[in-house]
């Protein structure tokens, strides 16, 4: 039995990694990443919240929150860098059957199956959202509307450093260190002793995306 999915594959050249995503009509999101060239890590199977409990969920389709992840996700590794569209979105009709009901182990086949039939043919994934919902015969969008990402709250001491920063305040590492920074309205310094060293806005997007990579890599796995 063939299964009907949309969904695509994105590189980071920088990185030398990709990350491959699809939603299948079912409504589960899948996902598979890794580096060029190497066999790719799958991550455990989404399903939609309204396949496991209708009676929380009514009235809600079971495509309507995978769909959206699959916008956010997309949204998400391109900020990351993912910029290159190794494979655009596509929608696909694979001779391979989904593990019912509630896949909980990834589903390889499915995966490949997906990288392997995928047209090379660019177009924007709400192109293909769209033709992906039309095919199921599901209502769709229209064309003049854009969708715009969730805006995620900030954490709490993010939002209480922005009241410092607006009130004029600096912002300053501890002291007691003999290498330190300070953050001020208009600019980022750093400090070795007496001597410090003012960063221009690059140098402070370079320094942020160091870091966070940094803090991603030494991230304890959960026990």
């Amino acid at each position: 039995m063939a299964t009907l999915v949309v969904g695509y594959q994105l590189g980071n050249d920088t990185s030398g990694r990709q990350v491959t995503v699809l939603v299948s009509e079912s409504g589960v999101l899948h996902r598979a990443h890794g580096a060029y060239g190497r066999l790719p890590t799958l991550s455990k199977p989404e399903p939609s919240p309204a396949l496991h409990s209708r009676s929380l969920f009514k009235g809600e389709h079971p495509l309507a929150r995978p769909i959206a992840g699959l916008r956010e996700v997309h949204t998400g590794y391109m900020k990351k860098g993912y910029s290159r569209a190794l494979i655009p979105p596509s929608v696909v009709r694979l001779d391979v059957e989904e593990r019912p009901p509630f896949p909980a182990e990834p589903h390889r086949e499915l995966i490949q199956a997906f990288t392997g039939a995928a047209p090379n043919t660019p177009q924007p994934l709400d192109t293909a959202i769209g033709a992906f919902r039309t095919a199921l015969g599901l209502p769709t969008r229209s064309a003049n509307v854009s969708w715009v990402p969730r805006v995620q709250p900030l954490p709490p001491r993010v939002e209480a450093m922005l009241r410092t920063l607006a009130h004029g305040s600096p912002i300053n590492s501890p002291q007691r260190l003999p290498v330190g920074w300070t953050v001020t309205k208009k600019e980022v310094r750093l400090r070795v002793g007496r001597m410090g060293e003012v960063l221009d806005r690059q140098s402070v997007v370079e320094l942020q995306t160091a870091l966070s990579a940094w803090l991603r890599f030494t991230e304890k796995p959960p026990e």
